[in-house]
């Protein structure tokens, strides 16, 4: 009898208590897992909300750069029409103030010309060869440097190592080293003859990253004219 009060009235075994504990712990831990969900959805919204924002703020200054450089080159009036005369050249620098251009009434219709008989062109007087400046040859003359050489048309000689340049033909090459055309200045005349610089037509000018047709290159490196 004793034995059996005993055994009856003994603390109740420990599995009386496990489901009690595992329903605890699974409390928690559905608690800790909320937590962890919310955090990271949070933490995204967060890095969501910045890369926008860092998108709309690029988008809009690349927008305002590319529009600038575009409109960049600067209108620089360089004679009036009715001053020219066949095969005489004009010099003038464009568009920065240390880089010289050829201006030439070359009396025959020229690609890009302008003025009453599409005849008055411009180009870069600096070689895309090597940098050197050429000279405006009318047609049969011969440079200072190659007498036995005559001009078949209007062109640019070089006389560093005798690169040619078609002045009616968009600034070609026709002989020589030179890899590239020269850079020909886009012109523009107003009602009153007077004949302005606008621009410049690929490549980009000697020196200005090589080769490139990135012709907004063209206005770094020095002061506007």
């Amino acid at each position: 009898m004793t034995d059996d009060l005993v055994k009856t009235e003994g603390p109740p075994s420990s599995s009386s208590s496990l489901p009690e504990e595992k329903s605890d712990h699974r409390g928690d831990e559905s608690r800790r897992n909320f937590l962890k969900v919310a955090v990271t959805l949070s933490a995204l919204f967060v890095i969501g909300g910045i890369a926008a924002l860092t998108k709309s703020i690029t988008q809009r200054v690349g927008s305002v750069g590319s529009t600038s450089m575009a409109t960049a080159f600067p209108r620089v009036k360089i004679a009036n029409v009715s001053a020219l005369s066949v095969n005489q050249p004009v010099i003038f620098n464009y568009p920065l103030d240390n880089e010289p251009n050829i201006l030439v009434k070359i009396g025959q219709k020229a690609e890009g010309g302008v003025g009453p008989d599409n005849d008055i062109v411009a180009f870069s007087q600096i070689c895309q060869h090597l940098g050197c400046l050429y000279a405006y040859e009318s047609p049969g003359s011969s440079p200072d440097c190659n007498t036995s050489y005559k001009a078949p048309g209007p062109e640019g000689y070089c006389c560093c190592h005798g690169s040619i340049y078609d002045f009616a033909n968009g600034g070609k090459v026709v002989g020589g080293p030179s890899p590239r055309p020269i850079p020909q200045v886009i012109l523009e005349v107003d009602s009153t003859g007077d004949i302005y610089a606008i621009g410049m037509t690929p490549p980009a000018i000697f020196g200005h990253n090589t080769g490139s047709s990135d012709v907004n290159s063209d206005l770094q490196g020095g002061n506007l004219v």
